[in-house]
Order: structure tokens, then C-alpha cells, then sequence
């Protein structure tokens, strides 16, 4: 079998595992992948999700490096700075978050964590940047929307939070967490 096909299958299969959360076969598969074919990120980022879940941060950080190194991709970087910010490193975190998102605005899991860390570290005005950039792409999603709202409110430009949240009430006026901002920009 051609080596490219096999790394196709085990990757496939170690990803399926991973969704069914059988870890240890994912495991198997995954390392499968990267013996039959070790230039590809994608088996690196699966061993770390594994070695996440599994609480091993330290083995999560070494693979996330070896995926980044591998093939420079936001999605690397993200689980990197995951792991520094859970072991305190929240401006290493947050620089390679600007990184990640650098690369791919879009990257929702990265655009979460830089707002964690982002308002951790007091850095909301750069952080209301990655928000905006990635309305850009996705000017419609509610929760980023609300988001915005925030930074915006915690920056003091109150006049434009409130207008965002009247923005996310006429699209959605059930919104609870959208009233209880209203109600503290009143």
C-alpha cells in the first residue's frame, strides 16, 4: 500500500476513535499515521488531544510543538498556548494566540481562550482586535457579537456596547445574557 494512503487510513481511523473516545486506539492509529508518513500536523494535534484529556499537559505542550513545528497552523499554536495558559504562562499564552489568530481569524477555540486570557491580563483592547477580525468573517455569531459588547463596556465605551447589544436583541430578543448587559449599560 502506498504510504499516503496508509497515513489517509490511520489517520481517519485514529480521528475516529478519538470522536468515539476510545483513546488508546485512537492513540495506536495516530501513531500509525505518523510512522507511515510523519510530515502532516494532523496525528501530532490528535496525540495531544489525547494527552489533554488524559490530563498530561507536559506530553500535550511536546506534541502540540512537534505538530507546530511539523506545519506552522493556528490550530498548533492554540493548543500550545491552551496549555501554557492552564499552567499559568498567560502572556506566552496570549502571544501565541495572537499568532494563532494571525493565521486564521476564524479560529474560534483560539478566539476563546485569548478573551480568558485577554481580560486576565487586562490586554482588552488588543483582544476586542481578534474579536473584530473575526466578525469580519462571521458578523452574525451572537455569542462574539455579545463578546464585543463587553470588551467594549469594559473599556468604557459604553455608547458603543449598548448599541451591539440592541444589535444581538433585535436578532434575538429572548437573550437573557444580552438583557443583563443592557441592564448595567442603562
Amino acid at each position: 500500500m502506498d504510504n499516503n494512503l496508509d497515513y489517509q487510513i490511520n489517520k481517519e481511523l485514529g480521528e475516529s476513535y478519538l470522536f468515539m473516545g476510545e483513546l488508546d486506539k485512537a492513540e495506536e492509529y495516530y501513531q500509525k499515521a505518523i510512522g507511515s508518513n510523519g510530515v502532516h500536523a494532523e496525528p501530532y494535534l490528535g496525540l495531544a488531544t489525547i494527552a489533554v484529556q488524559k490530563g498530561e499537559l507536559q506530553k500535550a505542550h511536546n506534541l502540540y510543538s512537534k505538530a507546530s513545528s511539523v506545519e506552522q497552523n493556528d490550530k498548533a499554536l492554540a493548543g500550545l498556548a491552551m496549555v501554557e495558559s492552564e499552567i499559568g504562562s498567560r502572556e506566552k499564552a496570549f502571544e501565541l494566540l495572537v499568532e494563532a489568530l494571525t493565521i486564521n481569524p476564524s479560529n474560534i477555540i483560539a478566539l476563546y481562550i485569548m478573551i480568558q486570557a485577554g481580560y486576565a491580563l487586562q490586554r482588552i483592547q488588543e483582544t476586542l482586535q481578534h474579536v473584530e477580525n473575526y466578525l469580519q468573517i462571521d458578523p452574525e455569531n451572537k455569542e462574539v457579537m455579545f463578546t464585543r459588547a463587553g470588551c467594549l463596556k469594559t473599556l468604557g465605551r459604553k455608547q458603543e456596547a449598548l448599541i451591539q447589544v440592541q444589535n444581538i436583541l433585535a436578532k434575538d430578543p429572548d437573550n437573557t445574557a444580552a438583557r443583563e448587559l443592557l441592564a448595567q449599560l442603562d
